[in-house]
């Protein structure tokens, strides 16, 4: 994929990849979806490279024996679970963040579609809270090399190892941006 950086600007359906100076424990080399921009609401977001080690099960027995990961969305709502999918034309009101991907959608339509087997663990993706800032709040971080800018790839959602996301994309990106993916902890700070 191309990954075209024409601007810093953000927008639904963009992915916020960390700077590789980024501290902040929670997105230290992360890749983050846009799902909902707004310069006046604000913004959303999942992580899409934090497994958290659970699975579905291990949380709800809304989908009984449904073996999906669970994924650490963001240092928002910890005590909420949200979902990702490319099931929008068959999960009634799902909501389009890019062509083919939807977050959110009919709860109790997604366990039928789940039970039924229409919606697998290739189509979709659970968090555990999600990543957010306050109207203006993104916009000023972006003032500062805190995020790269970069389109999406549907693809980039069912990753075998997701852990290896951002520098898998960073490699895409080109040489300069390769490098820098290629440098461990204390490297940066030299």
């Amino acid at each position: 994929m191309n990954h075209r950086i024409e601007s810093r600007s953000v927008e639904t359906g963009k992915l916020l990849i960390a700077e590789p100076f980024m501290l902040d424990p929670h997105f230290k080399r992360s890749v983050v979806l846009l799902a909902d921009h707004d310069k006046d609401e604000g913004t959303v977001g999942f992580i899409l490279n934090r497994k958290t080690g659970l699975k579905l099960n291990e949380l709800t027995e809304d989908f009984g024996e449904f073996e999906a990961d669970v994924f650490y969305g963001g240092p928002v709502d910890n005590n909420s679970m949200y979902f990702i999918h490319t099931a929008g034309n068959i999960l009634d009101n799902s909501l389009e963040i890019c062509p083919g991907i939807y977050w959110s959608g009919d709860y109790d339509k997604l366990k039928i579609l789940i039970e039924c087997k229409l919606i697998t663990t290739v189509s979709i993706r659970f968090y555990i809270g999600y990543s957010g800032w306050s109207a203006g709040q993104l916009e000023e971080e972006m003032k500062d090399p805190a995020w790269i800018v970069s389109d999406m790839d549907p693809n980039y959602l069912y990753k075998s190892n997701p852990e290896q996301l951002w520098k898998e994309i960073l490699d895409q990106m080109g040489y300069h941006f390769s490098a820098i993916g290629r440098l461990e902890g204390d490297e940066l700070m030299n």
